[in-house]
């Protein structure tokens, strides 16, 4: 069953490079949130309920509700539909994100080969979200974008510290959470500073900003 899961996991990569809307790409990164939660409470056994329960809260609540409902808010306030004009076209940067899909397979493969962490299967595919994650932010435009591939980001880190779960301390965890959750603040703030002044969808106008 999990998998599965982390299968779905990876596929999602697929999904944000082909969608063109950023409310879709909010919802998947809820749906991510929601599979690590899942993932959480099928393999993680071993932890105990304590820290299982924390990381649920981490997972179902904050990634899967509370900042996917405040992003939302976000784009809908500021009238933001779909990301404008990228590098690198739709069809191409769906043949890029299956390539990272498949970059993922082959980590998890060398990893179970050489036995080097708990989760092979997990590692490579954390492996494959943190590269997707890089991309976007270095070849989208709309800032709003940015914050959410940091999250994206986050989610990658997030599913491998759990790749090497019986030696990582849960304060990682917690702690990049937490900068997450302020980093996202603030960027919205600034967001919303720059789009009062600009048409702030865009990372160009970034160029324009003077002292």
């Amino acid at each position: 069953m999990s998998a599965i899961l982390i299968v779905l996991f990876g596929t999602t990569i697929l999904y944000i490079f082909a969608a063109s809307r950023i409310e879709a790409f909010i919802k998947t990164l809820a749906l991510q949130g929601l599979l690590l939660f899942l993932l959480i409470l099928i393999d993680l056994h071993e932890i105990n309920w304590w820290n299982i329960a924390l990381l649920g809260l981490e997972t179902l609540v904050i990634k899967t509700i509370v900042i996917p409902y405040f992003l939302l808010a976000v784009i809908r306030r500021n009238e933001i539909g779909r990301e404008v004009a990228p590098n690198v076209s739709q069809l191409y940067a769906l043949q890029i994100a299956s390539v990272i899909f498949t970059f993922g397979f082959i980590v998890a493969f060398w990893a179970a080969r050489t036995g080097t962490v708990a989760q092979p299967l997990y590692f490579g595919i954390s492996i494959s979200v943190i590269i997707a994650s890089l991309f976007l932010i270095v070849h989208r435009k709309r800032i709003i974008t940015h914050i959410l591939c940091y999250m994206m980001l986050e989610n990658g880190i997030f599913l491998l510290s759990l790749s090497v779960a019986n030696e990582m301390p849960l304060l990682i965890n917690l702690g990049v959470l937490l900068d997450l959750f302020v980093g996202i603040y603030l960027f919205v703030i600034f967001f919303d500073l720059i789009h009062a002044m600009y048409d702030g969808n865009n990372i160009d106008v970034l160029t324009e900003l003077k002292d």
